[in-house]
């Protein structure tokens, strides 16, 4: 009978994830060749001789409120749908005002559709933790994100190629595309597991999710200097920059999502700070040929797919730690908004100055490179099996033996510790352990709690980091 109802569930859950994927895609899709930056936003100023900068600030000032105010007033999936329904069909409406010359109508249809875009992504955080499966989230999020960035390109394309008109009607279609996809998500979630934790550790999210916000701001600061920087020094090669912008971004995204989950992303982090860093350098150095835009925008936009995975993935994960979702999508997704607001400003205050972006944007740099060790310290506290925090669980049994056996020797543990210590990291419960050593388990929080004391951890997951970062120097030691 179980057999039978799992079996018919995964058919109904599949259907889910992929309605979810589709919803997001194409109204993420509008919102990014639209109203956030968008190319259609800028074809239109530019056909009716308006400054398109006029209406970008506050328009994304907007879509942060939505984001950042969406937690408080969205508490379960029946009103998260509602809201998605209500907002995509507002944003429908307020887009025909844009068949028309510029007037104070403009000014507001950005700012409502822009608020209600922000709202319905936050609202989505339901459907992402809900249809999505919490070992294939960052699939599911790299799916939609590579999706959408691709519509993104075809409708960039229409607006500057054939007329700003028609990209905005093709806009309109795929808004009307995602309210009737929506129609057809669930509107009752699945019951929910408890959010997940360790006998005896109390783990909090506020502490790791307030890093990982200030981690978002700063890496998106070179985001927002890239829109006022580097976007419109090449804006004379528009054949060029109307399809191939995102596509590094899209490769980048794509390549990630099909790594082996073995593979270690977070050497891959560092290499996308690099590449940022690197296409300053290029903007600074090189001319405005479509060679060198192509060096430019490969390098950043490539790096900004692997960051947006790695923390759009990271949020899907802390989904699982509280009951309303919407307030940690909002959260992380306010940050992006944020720091692209805050670079954009900059960028746009000292675009004039040949060297000053490309300083800027190198110090942006140094201090993520300060942030990411110690967000990674945070992250894997909370996160236990996430592809770019787990390294020690994904080693075979002789190289975590040997990790424990080096930690032994650093940290005087008892052997009766060291045993315990191995059959912690392999995942194993305090029941697990205690039946597999014939103890109690009381014995084993005792054991614990001394493991904990004598390598300065509070949780098993920081005790897996500290062994990860003794095994690295002891490997390069041997193999000089």
């Amino acid at each position: 009978m179980t057999e039978n109802i799992t079996a018919q569930d995964v058919p109904i859950a599949d259907t889910n994830r992929r309605l979810s994927v589709i919803v997001f895609s194409l109204f993420f899709s509008w919102l990014l060749a639209f109203p956030f930056e968008g190319r259609i936003l800028y074809a239109l100023a530019d056909y009716y001789n308006s400054p398109a900068h006029s209406f970008v600030f506050g328009t994304m000032t907007a879509h942060f409120a939505g984001l950042f105010v969406c937690g408080f007033f969205v508490r379960n999936m029946r009103a998260a749908k509602r809201l998605i329904l209500f907002s995509i069909a507002c944003c429908v409406a307020a887009s025909v005002v844009f068949f028309r010359p510029p007037s104070f109508l403009w000014t507001a249809a950005l700012l409502l559709s822009a608020f209600l875009a922000g709202c319905c992504v936050a609202a989505w955080g339901f459907y992402f933790k809900g249809c999505a499966p919490k070992d294939g989230r960052i699939k599911t999020i790299a799916d939609g994100l590579i999706f959408s960035n691709l519509l993104m390109i075809l409708l960039n394309m229409a607006a500057i190629h054939i007329s700003p008109r028609i990209g905005l009607g093709f806009s309109m279609l795929a808004l009307t595309a995602a309210f009737l996809f929506a129609l057809r998500l669930p509107k009752e979630e699945a019951p929910a597991a408890p959010p997940p934790s360790e006998q005896g550790e109390v783990i909090s999210k506020a502490g790791p999710l307030a890093f990982l916000c200030l981690f978002i701001v700063v890496i998106t600061i070179n985001s927002g200097l890239m829109y006022q920087v580097q976007v419109p020094a090449f804006a004379h090669l528009e054949r060029l920059t109307s399809w191939y912008w995102a596509a590094p971004y899209i490769a980048a995204l794509f390549i990630m999502r099909s790594l082996p989950r073995k593979t270690n992303r977070a050497y891959i982090l560092y290499v996308a700070i690099a590449m940022i860093g690197f296409s300053f350098i290029a903007f600074l150095l090189l001319g405005r040929s479509w060679a060198d835009y192509l060096v430019v925008n490969t390098l950043m936009l490539g790096a900004c797919g692997v960051y947006d995975l790695f923390w759009w993935s990271v949020l899907g994960e802390m989904l699982e730690l509280d009951k309303n979702p919407a307030k940690i999508m909002g959260a992380g997704l306010s940050a992006n908004v944020l720091g692209v607001l805050l670079g954009g400003l900059i960028g746009n205050a000292i675009s004039g100055q040949s060297h000053n972006p490309t300083l800027l944007a190198l110090g942006v740099v140094c201090v993520t490179l300060t942030l990411l060790p110690p967000l990674h310290t945070r992250l894997t506290t909370l996160l236990k099996n996430h592809v770019y925090l787990t390294a020690i669980t994904e080693m075979p049994a002789k190289e975590q033996t040997r990790l424990i056996c080096e930690f032994n020797i650093a940290e005087k543990l008892t052997k009766r510790e060291g045993e315990i210590a191995a059959l912690l990291i392999k995942g194993k419960t305090y029941r697990m352990i205690a039946g597999e050593l014939h103890v109690s388990e009381n014995t084993i929080k005792t054991h614990v709690k001394n493991i904990y004391s004598k390598a300065g951890v509070q949780s098993r997951t920081e005790l897996m980091n500290l062994l990860l970062d003794i095994h690295i120097p002891f490997t390069e030691s041997e193999n000089p």
